[in-house]
């Protein structure tokens, strides 16, 4: 029996594939079975981590907050800043708060002050 060519499609979707895994080495770069694998394994590694890299950062900022409140004496804790800052509703996210407190803690002292004098 004669061979018959296949169609394009199959080709089209392993070069795709492919494409995907440029910088893999050794089998991963040159099966298509490994390649399929070792693609799916990536992608399901990468929806992942972009979940824990924005977990990872509040944790960063929360810490960073917390070292500052402590070292400046601005308030005992992050827990009792982050509630005054909330009761007051000066509402600034942790990674402003963050950035205030390594950049100018002068500013993280006034913003402290404005929320003890605030009624």
């Amino acid at each position: 029996m004669t061979r018959v060519p296949r169609g394009y499609i199959a080709r089209r979707r392993r070069t795709k594939m492919r494409s995907f895994a440029s910088n893999f080495r050794g089998a991963h770069l040159r099966l298509n079975r490994m390649i399929t694998q070792q693609v799916r394994r990536a992608f399901v590694s990468s929806h992942r981590d972009r979940g824990r890299q924005k977990r990872d950062f509040r944790r960063l900022w929360i810490t960073r907050i917390n070292a500052a409140t402590r070292i400046y004496k601005v308030f005992n804790s992050y827990s009792k800043l982050i509630h005054n800052l909330y009761k007051k509703e000066l509402i600034l996210n942790r990674k402003m708060l963050a950035q205030v407190a390594v950049l100018n803690p002068n500013n993280l002292y006034t913003i402290s002050n404005k929320i003890k004098t605030i009624n």
